[in-house]
């Protein structure tokens, strides 16, 4: 199995200025952006994890040598704008892929600021207005636990492992919101999914910003995979905003799960990385742009 990152928040293992970056500028062969795009092979097949917030993905697909018009499938982790804006470049580079979401993924996630009072603010980050129409053709539903081709699995939040009560209360602290007939609620999640590989050597876990947290998603594959040893999580972790006690407590759990390597970048934030790898030691892997994991 080969990973590659195409973009991450971190460029080259150096921390990535938006201002410092356009899209269309000549920076570094590799760019960087606050997104997530991976590419994958395994078994025979190419897969395309998310399109990060940009056609930074593609430029640095390209520069890396990958042809992503060879790509076998895609999957869109959650409905987010940092994960889904690329997707547009995706499919006009690509006529074949489809794109695997889950059913509860829609045009309506925001980030809901609070402003004093009862008064809050509601900022729009969800997958561009209009792309779910305009590439019908291309998107796959799911639901429940798929196997979208031999060994590999799309996996979405498991109520008996964290309840949607419990995810809310989460994304309520994160500011993270749905609207649904014109009116907002705090998100259960339950568009974001989770990329599920069988390898010889265990299960690999990608869940690009795991928002209803790694330890939990871990407990999740768990319960799907009765009996199967987790070798390995690939993703965001949210912690970017988590005080350094919620974000050490959040380590010793992983740490208890025993989950051999864990590569993480994107959301989880510089200092929650250092708590990581402090407490996980070599187990723990800062993500970056251009990064190559074999398994």
């Amino acid at each position: 199995m080969l990973v590659k990152i195409l973009v991450d928040n971190i460029a080259g293992g150096t921390d990535f200025a938006a201002d410092s970056c356009a899209a269309n500028s000549s920076c570094t062969p590799l760019c960087g952006e606050w997104g997530l795009s991976v590419y994958i092979e395994f078994e025979g097949n190419r897969y395309l994890l998310d399109a990060g917030a940009s056609r930074r993905f593609a430029r640095n697909a390209a520069a890396m040598g990958i042809d992503l018009s060879k790509v076998d499938t895609a999957i869109l982790s959650h409905a987010h704008y940092d994960h889904a804006n690329g997707l547009s470049e995706f499919f006009s580079i690509n006529e074949k892929a489809p794109c695997f979401l889950r059913k509860g993924a829609a045009e309506n996630c925001y980030h809901t600021h609070k402003l004093f009072g009862p008064f809050a603010y509601h900022e729009y980050i969800g997958i561009r207005k209009g792309a779910l129409k305009r590439f019908a053709g291309r998107i796959r539903f799911v639901e429940g636990d798929a196997e979208i081709a031999p060994n590999v699995y799309l996996v979405p939040h498991k109520d008996s492992v964290v309840s949607p009560e419990a995810r809310a209360h989460i994304a309520q602290a994160a500011g993270l919101s749905i609207k649904e007939n014109g009116r907002y609620r705090y998100d259960s999640f339950d568009h974001e999914q989770s990329l599920v590989f069988d390898t010889p050597k265990g299960l690999f876990v990608m869940n690009s910003c795991s928002h209803a947290g790694a330890d939990n998603i871990v407990k999740e594959i768990e319960a799907t995979f009765p009996g199967k040893k987790i070798y390995g999580i690939l993703g965001g972790f949210h912690l970017y905003r988590y005080k350094d006690e919620a974000v050490y407590a959040f380590a010793k759990r992983l740490l208890e799960l025993d989950v051999q390597k864990i590569y993480t970048g994107h959301c989880t934030g510089n200092r929650a990385y250092e708590i990581l790898h402090e407490v996980l030691d070599e187990r723990a892997c800062q993500m970056f742009t251009g990064m190559s994991i074999e398994v």
